[in-house]
C-alpha cells in the first residue's frame, strides 16, 4: 500500500514534516495530488478554504487550533471531507494555567505581589471546596484530575448530560443556573459556538456567590464583557482571571485593565514552544489512524460546530 500523501501548508514546518513521516505518511505539496491536508496557520481560516477548494483530491484535513469557531465563521468547513482540530492536544498545559488562576485569585495574590506592608490575612481554599467546570472535554478531564487530590466537589456542566468521569455531578447546559450558586470558582472551559456565546452575563453573575471567581480558559465570548465589568466593579462576584478576552488583545485603557479583582494573561495557557510537541503528536497519531483506516482523534462535528 502506498503512503498516505500529506500537504502541510502554508509552509512545511520541520516539526510537522517528521511527525508526518513518523506517522507513516509522505509529504508532498498542494499542487501533488495530496489526500490529506495538515493546515498550521490558526490566523488564516480563509486561507484553509482556498486551499481546500483548490484541492480536489482532498480527504481530510487536519487542522491546529482546540477551537475552530473562526472555520466555521469563515464558511470553510466542507462537510464531504473529514476534518479533525488540536481538541484535547493542549488540554493538560490550559487546565494547570486555570488552576493557577484560580488558586491566585482565591487566595489574594495579585495584591500580595505588590504589597509593602503585611496586611491583612486572608484566602479560600480549594480543599473540600466546590467548583463548577462549563465543559466536559479534554480540558476539564484534566482540570478534575488536578483537582481530585484536593478532595475538591466538582460539577461539571456540558451540552450532554452524560456524567463525567471524577465529577460530583453532571448537568445539561440548560441547567446551568443550578450549578453557579455556592462554588468557589466558575471555570469556562468549552467551545465556542452561537449557542455558547454569552453563556456568561449579567444573570449568571448575580447567581455567583460573593466570593466566587470566574476562570476563563476557553474563548472570550463566552462572557458579556460589560457585564463582567459591571460585576466586578459592584462586587457581584469576587474576581475574574481571564486568559482570553473579548475583545482580543484586550486594548490599552479597557476598564478591565484597572480592576484589582481581575487577573489578565494575554492567551497563554498554551505557549507556542508548550504547542509544538502536543500537535505534532496528533498529526503523528492521525495520520497513523488514516493510513490504517482508523477513527481519527478530534475529529470535528459539522453540525455541533466543534
Amino acid at each position: 500500500m502506498s503512503p498516505l500523501r500529506v500537504a502541510i501548508a502554508p509552509e512545511p514546518a520541520p516539526f510537522a514534516v517528521e511527525a508526518v513521516r513518523e506517522g507513516g505518511g509522505e509529504v508532498v505539496g498542494v499542487d501533488e495530488q495530496p489526500e490529506a491536508l495538515v493546515w498550521l496557520d490558526p490566523r488564516d481560516a480563509p486561507g484553509v478554504g482556498r486551499t481546500v477548494s483548490a484541492t480536489p483530491t482532498l480527504r481530510w484535513v487536519q487542522l491546529p487550533f482546540a477551537g475552530v469557531e473562526n472555520v466555521f465563521e469563515a464558511g470553510v468547513i466542507d462537510p464531504a471531507l473529514t476534518w479533525t482540530c488540536a481538541k484535547g492536544s493542549y488540554a493538560a498545559p490550559v487546565a494547570e494555567h486555570a488552576l493557577l488562576l484560580a488558586l491566585a485569585g482565591l487566595r489574594g495574590l495579585p495584591g500580595r505581589i505588590v504589597a509593602r506592608e503585611w496586611g491583612t490575612p486572608a484566602g479560600i481554599t480549594l480543599v473540600e471546596n466546590r467548583v463548577t467546570i462549563l465543559g466536559g472535554g479534554g480540558i476539564a478531564g484534566e482540570l478534575i484530575g488536578m483537582l481530585t487530590p484536593l478532595r475538591t466537589e466538582i460539577t461539571v456542566v456540558r451540552r450532554n448530560p452524560e456524567p463525567v468521569p471524577g465529577a460530583a455531578r453532571t448537568l445539561a447546559t440548560a441547567d446551568l443556573h443550578q450549578a453557579l450558586a455556592g462554588a468557589a470558582v466558575v471555570f469556562l472551559a468549552l467551545a465556542l459556538s452561537p449557542a455558547t456565546t454569552g453563556i456568561i452575563g449579567a444573570r449568571e453573575l448575580e447567581l455567583m456567590d460573593e466570593e466566587a471567581w470566574l476562570v476563563n480558559v476557553a474563548r472570550g465570548r463566552h462572557v458579556v464583557t460589560d457585564d463582567l465589568v459591571d460585576a466586578l466593579r459592584s462586587g457581584t462576584i469576587a474576581g475574574a482571571a481571564l486568559d482570553v478576552t473579548d475583545p482580543e488583545p484586550l486594548p490599552t485603557g479597557h476598564p478591565l485593565w484597572d480592576l484589582d479583582n481581575c487577573i489578565i494573561t494575554p492567551h497563554t495557557a498554551d505557549t507556542y514552544e508548550m504547542i509544538v510537541p502536543l500537535l505534532a503528536e496528533r498529526i503523528r497519531t492521525n495520520v497513523g489512524r488514516f493510513g490504517r483506516g482508523e477513527t481519527l482523534v478530534g475529529l470535528v462535528d459539522p453540525v455541533a460546530g466543534y
